[in-house]
């Protein structure tokens, strides 16, 4: 088996230097990673279509849930025609119903505006009542992937679920682990998941450094940033023969 892919999540520009220098397979792009991510500005999305490696939009409007209103379909719907005019490589989105199921009419009328775009199913999948269910209309609407924790806080918590996902998947779809995913917990999740691709934030907590920045509330006194040693680490483990992927046996 070939190495496994790192997919890292940025929110800047700087993290966007940080992951590609890193090593990053794939970028999944974002703003406000504090609150899960939120849809990146046209201007990090221009920047980043000019990477050299692929970078696909977070689509998300606002933080909270996954329930959408009929106008917020509608940015949602622009801010995907806005990713593809930049020339991004894909899109990431989800939506549920209110009882977490996912939204398969919404999910498809976003696919649909998404056209060839390819595009991963985020973390809505991890609200779901009914993982089979969820997986079967996440094929149908044309989603590469799936990225999910199992249901659970990280994706170490939810290994069982992360392991029933693989095997209801059978390939069709790629499952693709997130939240928690780092150099400590890497190599528990490689030996107990059969899985080609990996999603992290690799970052390191940051001091703000300018009081004024945080008395005035432009900044919280400690943020995340994307760390160039902690993506270029991790992508070496992931590259070394000495983690050998589960069978799924």
């Amino acid at each position: 088996m070939g190495d496994i892919l790192l997919e890292v999540c940025v929110d800047d520009a700087a993290g966007l230097r940080a992951a590609i220098e890193g090593g990053a397979d794939r970028i999944e792009l974002c703003s406000a990673l504090n609150v899960g991510g939120l849809t990146p500005s046209a201007g990090l999305m221009s920047l980043a279509a000019r990477a050299t490696v692929p970078c696909y939009a977070m689509i998300r409007p606002r933080l909270g849930d996954f329930v959408y209103s009929a106008e917020e379909l509608v940015v949602m719907e622009d801010d995907i025609r806005s990713a593809a005019s930049c020339g991004l490589a894909g899109v990431v989105f989800g939506a549920n119903h209110s009882d977490g199921r996912l939204d398969h009419d919404v999910l498809m009328g976003l696919s649909e505006i998404s056209g060839a775009m390819p595009r991963t199913l985020h973390r809505a999948f991890d609200l779901v009542p009914d993982m089979k269910k969820a997986i079967e209309i996440a094929i149908d609407c044309g989603f590469e992937r799936i990225l999910t924790s199992g249901r659970a806080i990280s994706a170490l918590k939810g290994l069982a679920d992360l392991k029933a996902a693989i095997d209801i998947a059978a390939a069709r779809i790629s499952i693709m682990p997130g939240s928690g995913v780092n150099l400590e917990t890497v190599g528990v999740l490689l030996k107990e998941l059969n899985v080609t691709e990996l999603h992290s934030s690799c970052s390191s907590n940051i001091e703000i450094d300018n009081p004024d920045v945080v008395a005035f509330g432009f900044a919280e006194p400690r943020i995340k940033k994307t760390d160039l040693d902690t993506v270029r680490a991790l992508k070496s483990r992931l590259s070394s023969p000495a983690i050998v992927p589960s069978s799924g046996q």
